[in-house]
């Protein structure tokens, strides 16, 4: 049966229930349940309904639901067909029965496969649901998160819906076809974009809850995106220059000494930081003040350098921690669902961030011993959160099992510390998370790409990681300067990998150096904050001063360009709009952008083309549509083109946009 009410189409047929509404412009939302009625919208990425309505018409056991520019049709079977305001089809559901009647151009098949599935999950109220799509011949598609792989397309892959160290799900997806797609749902599951079948699966949950848009310009598309999951805060002035870290400062004199000698060498850095085991126990979320011993004054000198101090969070409590004891019996920590809780680096479990209570302790804890000395930006790290093994059935949140609804855990731990900060009055927030999903964007959330090795193999894979975060909606996005596992700073080797990076990072939205360097530290004591170990000096002087050179010459460059970053960070607040793209988003018309996968823009005038391998002294670099100026030759070039750029260790190919106002 086929009803509207207020602009929603509603359809029940035996045990399940669709509804499809309007929700933002030239949008749909698209549930199927075969519970009662739908879950709330507690955890999922989207906002609150705007106030649209669709138009819809029934016409017996068919119906359609315009909405601007999308359209979808229901055929009498209840497969869904999605179309543009040219008629052109954008997507359709999968469905391969024998149907009561003919319709035309329809599958007629005894196969009984229907495009959506509820499978019960045995006296439980949850179902493993799978939502299945016709394949779109020639189709390309761009986000979906963080994957550690080389690729950009993403279609011919099949994606884990979980988050791991390095991986973030993110699940919304931009198509060539001219449409974006939102899986609405935070269950541990998989995709699968195949040749045959495009397949969403969620492992345990209560509905199949998605969203789609339609629009002429991948631009547009992410703006009505982010219309409906929110954008990011304005980026503090602070975020926009150089970030130096390392793993692990052991000291307060460490780190001031690394600060005093940046101030000395005249080289500006915004943001230092203090990593993590600067505490006596984890869940203590305070300095251990035997090698921290006047944090406030520390604050204080390396204000007076112009540069803020960020402090590593992390969301693990250790038995032995003051805090251990009254969080378990306030049931403010992640439960398991058989046996002891597993945690991570000894005696440790996880914080239930899903739990408003939880969220509201932390805060208070990390307000008292670190923002009322002056912190005021803040290291989320272990955002995943990172579980031994990642048994994902084990765990249980305030919120439900884990397998219902963990991916939600990296946005409620981006918002513990949003809110906190907001309720003193702090703006434009800014905070470091290893993870992230759909909506952490509005929680201040800069997402980096995790504990990656130190090679050339993972830089290509950085690439793709940053690309395809910004197109899935996350416009703040970084990652560790030269890898975090590995790279030894006396290894040549290293070195050419390190200088190419510091020059990728310097295009990207925030410049961030870290790493745990060879050859390791020593622990300084058997006790509290010292017992840790540490890697070796990460400073850009660390590496001979050849690569101090290259490292200045690009700080400088990125310090040129702070009005001109200014300008994409207001634009990514604004409108969503990321601060790196890939070529397609600033020239949708062009065929060559949307195949080429090793070049980016940084902002709407800057064509950046990252050296990817070692050993090269020059590439190829294709120029769109336009007259483009060489960075480091000031040749101009029309576009539309393919040119062979040197690319020597100390420069990569950049070209800036005539007429701009970048600054370089």
């Amino acid at each position: 049966m086929l009803k509207e009410k207020e602009g929603v189409l509603i359809r029940r047929c035996d045990k399940e229930l669709l509804q499809i509404e309007a929700w933002g412009e030239n949008s749909l939302r698209v549930r199927a349940t075969e519970r009662a009625g739908f879950c709330d919208d507690e955890y999922g990425a989207l906002s609150e309904k705007p106030a649209i309505k669709a138009k819809v018409s029934i016409d017996g056991d068919s119906a359609q639901i315009v909405n601007g520019k999308i359209t979808c049709k229901v055929l009498p079977t209840g497969k869904l067909k999605f179309f543009n305001q040219n008629g052109e089809l954008l997507l359709e559901e999968y469905d391969r029965n024998r149907f009561r009647e003919n319709i035309v151009g329809e599958f007629n098949s005894a196969l009984e496969i229907n495009p959506r599935t509820f499978e019960p999950i045995t006296n439980t109220s949850n179902y493993k649901a799978i939502l299945r799509f016709e394949p779109n011949e020639g189709e390309k598609i761009y986000g979906m998160g963080q994957y550690q792989q080389p690729y950009l397309d993403m279609k011919g892959c099949t994606l884990e819906l979980a988050h791991r160290n390095s991986q973030a799900s993110v699940p919304f997806y931009i198509s060539n076809k001219k449409y974006g797609f939102l899986w609405n749902n935070p269950a541990i599951g998989r995709v699968t974009f195949g040749k045959n079948i495009t397949e969403w699966v969620a492992n345990s949950t209560g509905q199949i809850d998605y969203f789609i848009t339609a629009e002429d310009t991948p631009a547009k598309i992410e703006e009505q995106y982010a219309s409906v999951t929110g954008t990011v805060p304005m980026m503090p002035e602070y975020g926009m220059g150089f970030w130096q870290c390392k793993l692990r400062y052991q000291t307060q004199d460490e780190i001031l000494e690394v600060a005093r000698e940046y101030h000395r060498k005249g080289i500006p850095v915004d943001v230092i930081v203090v990593d993590y085991f600067h505490w006596p126990n984890q869940g203590d979320w305070k300095f251990d003040n035997e090698y921290w011993p006047d944090p406030e004054a520390m604050v204080k000198e390396l204000e007076s350098y112009g540069m803020k101090l960020m402090v590593s969070i992390w969301p693990t409590v250790d038995e032995h921690s003051e805090n251990y004891k009254e969080m378990e019996e306030l049931g403010l920590l992640v439960r398991a669902e058989h046996g002891k809780r597993i945690g991570q680096l000894g005696d440790a479990c996880f914080i239930d961030t899903t739990n408003p209570e939880t969220r509201e302790y932390v805060w208070g804890k990390i307000k008292k011993n670190y923002y009322d000395l002056g912190i005021k930006i803040f290291w989320l790290d272990e955002a995943e959160p990172e579980y031994t093994g990642y048994e994902y059935s084990h765990y249980r949140y305030h919120a439900g099992a884990d397998m219902e609804v963990g991916n939600i855990y990296p946005r409620e731990y981006a918002r513990m510390a949003y809110e906190g900060m907001a309720k003193e009055g702090q703006k434009n927030i800014l905070n470091l998370l290893r993870c992230a999903w759909a909506g952490s964007q509005k929680y201040g959330a800069l997402v980096w790409s995790g504990d990656i090795d130190s090679s050339f193999r993972a830089l290509r894979n950085q690439l793709a990681a940053g690309l395809n975060m910004a197109i899935a909606g996350i416009p703040w996005w970084t990652t560790d300067i030269g890898g975090f596992h590995g790279g030894n700073i006396n290894d040549e080797k290293f070195k050419e990998c390190f200088a190419r990076w510091f020059a990728f990072g310097a295009f990207c939205p925030v410049f961030r150096l870290h790493g745990y360097r060879e050859p390791f530290k020593a622990p300084l004591s058997d006790h509290g904050g010292g017992k840790c170990i540490s890697g070796a000096a990460n400073e850009i002087w660390s590496y001979g001063e050849r690569i101090e050179e290259i490292c200045k010459k690009y700080i400088n460059i990125r310090e040129k360009m702070r009005p001109y970053i200014r300008e994409l960070m207001q634009a990514a607040h604004e409108k969503g709009t990321p601060v790196m793209r890939p070529l397609f988003y600033d020239f949708p018309n062009d065929e060559q952008a949307w195949i080429i996968e090793d070049q980016y823009m940084f902002g709407p005038d800057v064509l950046v083309n990252p050296i990817l391998y070692d050993g090269l002294k020059e590439r190829k670099v294709y120029l769109p549509e336009g007259s483009w100026r060489e960075l480091e030759t000031g040749k101009i070039y029309s576009g539309k083109q393919t040119l062979t750029c040197k690319a020597e260790l100390d420069s990569i190919p950049v070209f800036i946009r005539e007429g701009s106002n970048v600054g370089i």
